[in-house]
């Protein structure tokens, strides 16, 4: 499959390539090159990392348990995996 590369560097995926592997709008692909100059792309899923302090997780989890207040999406989401920074 031959594909081009615009002024700007960026290239299009086929649609067909996009659909095999999920990818939409706003996807995120790692970029290697390997001996030889083979070009290989992953796609990756990227997740933010959120790092609190014991004190912070304690307020993060009281948070939890009122259920009062509105968060914005993306941090309800963050916070169900969020973990005390011990480093």
């Amino acid at each position: 499959m031959l594909i081009g590369i615009d002024k700007r560097g960026s290239i299009n995926l086929p649609s067909e390539i996009r659909k095999e592997f999920g990818l939409v709008s706003g996807s995120y692909l790692d970029v290697s090159v390997e001996n030889g100059g083979t070009i290989v792309l992953h796609p990756v899923s990227i997740y933010r990392n959120i790092k609190v302090n014991e004190a912070g997780s304690k307020k993060l989890q009281e948070g939890r348990r009122s259920g009062t207040g509105k968060l914005p999406a993306w941090l309800l989401k963050d916070m169900k995996n969020a973990e005390p920074d011990t480093e």
